[in-house]
């Protein structure tokens, strides 16, 4: 097990954080945990997770991830709403690559009972 810090930039070791999630253990408490989860997914090539995560609703068939992508880091931005108490949520993150940025606001629902997510709009 490694004591490394989990890559969606929370201080606990990947296991303990985004790792019981992927692995089904535990889901998302909240919509900006169940993003940091996804960004932690593209970091680890886990297209199974996003799908998923993925709204039935808009899912693609297949997520096609580049092997050659280094994600670099996450920050978070704002949240609206996202909580035990809503249905609906928006997190505005900005994930760092070698070589740029991507900048985001993402849309979350819950989906029989569990955030998942819709879709996003690119910011400049």
């Amino acid at each position: 097990m490694t004591t490394r810090s989990c890559p969606c930039g929370l201080p606990e070791a990947y296991e303990a954080c985004c790792g019981r999630f992927h692995t089904g253990a535990a889901a998302a408490p909240t919509a900006e945990r169940l993003m940091r989860s996804r960004y932690c997914a593209f970091v680890r090539q886990d297209a199974g997770y996003l799908l998923r995560t993925w709204h039935p609703r808009t899912r693609p068939e297949r997520v096609d991830l580049d092997p050659g992508m280094r994600w670099t880091g996450l920050e978070i931005l704002g949240t609206d709403g996202g909580t035990a108490f809503h249905s609906t949520g928006t997190v505005t993150f900005r994930a760092s690559y070698r070589g740029g940025s991507l900048h985001e606001r993402s849309r979350f629902e819950r989906a029989d009972g569990a955030w998942v997510y819709v879709d996003g709009d690119f910011l400049s």
